[in-house]
């Protein structure tokens, strides 16, 4: 019988991405069926991943050096689908590491994250191939491991993992998808803003995931989520966010108006 966490190991370390993508759905199809199939075994030793597996393109460079280009040139263009492609690709890793990493959690934490690396693999896949259609390709373009960077900060706090990875880096994709969506349709990109909707669609869902483990945990410890969270954001010097929140759809990802105030109090520089 396969171990479970060996198998997503094995995935997050695969540097081929088209074989990543296929044994991350190979995971999710089986233990969606029946997750009895699996060994839940913990590893007798959980590694650090510095970098999981990539193919040799994109060359990772520092988020401050990754060129800024005009979207109203074809490469400026393929630089943006790019660029959320990367950003899926990553999201497979996370979605992974975050059931490789923490070996004593209930089996429905399990099926929740495959359900997430699963459709981060179809929106990967979605860009992938519309950059094919733009005559570009995944690597074309320098990218760096921003997400991954915070993977492995909280590699050892769950809470801080559930925190500040989809309640705080993947958030911010809820409220940046309706402004790249007018980029696109100022460039008249109509599939990639139908790609995006089907991608704003199920983050909400993989936001909410993270609030409902966040929460869980929370509960285990006793302690208050919402002032665990601002704790948090402090301890890992959490990046600032800046500019509005698209509160609806965070509030259907499982915030509070409330968290929602102390946020854009907190992105402000204000004490709270």
């Amino acid at each position: 019988m396969n171990n479970f966490f060996k198998l997503c190991l094995d995935a997050i370390l695969e540097n081929n991405t088209a074989t990543k993508c296929d044994l991350t759905n190979h995971i999710y199809n089986t233990i969606s069926k029946d997750s009895n199939a699996f060994e839940f075994a913990p590893l007798p030793s959980i590694i650090s991943i510095t970098s999981p597996g990539k193919p040799e393109k994109p060359e990772l460079i520092s988020p401050l050096k990754v060129p800024k280009r005009k979207t109203g040139t074809k490469e400026g263009h393929a630089g943006l689908i790019h660029a959320l492609a990367h950003i899926e690709f990553n999201a497979i890793n996370l979605a992974l590491d975050a059931c490789y990493r923490f070996q004593n959690m209930p089996i429905e934490y399990y099926q929740d994250w495959m359900q997430v690396a699963k459709e981060e693999v179809y929106h990967f896949q979605l860009l992938e191939q519309h950059l094919i259609n733009l005559d570009f390709s995944y690597g074309y373009f320098p990218a760096h491991n921003g997400l991954w960077d915070m993977a492995i900060r909280t590699e050892d706090d769950i809470i801080a993992r559930m925190a500040l990875v989809p309640r705080t880096l993947e958030a911010r994709g809820l409220d940046a998808v309706p402004d790249m969506q007018k980029k696109l349709l100022a460039s008249n990109d109509i599939r990639a803003i139908e790609i995006l909707d089907i991608i704003h669609h199920d983050e909400i869902k993989h936001v909410s995931i993270g609030n409902t483990w966040f929460q869980y945990l929370c509960n285990q410890k006793n302690t208050n989520s919402e002032d665990t969270f601002f704790e948090l954001l402090e301890k890992y010097n959490a990046p600032k966010i800046r500019g509005s929140f698209n509160r609806s759809d965070r509030i259907k990802a499982g915030f509070s108006n409330s968290e929602l105030d102390k946020l854009l109090q907190y992105s402000s520089g204000q004490a709270l």
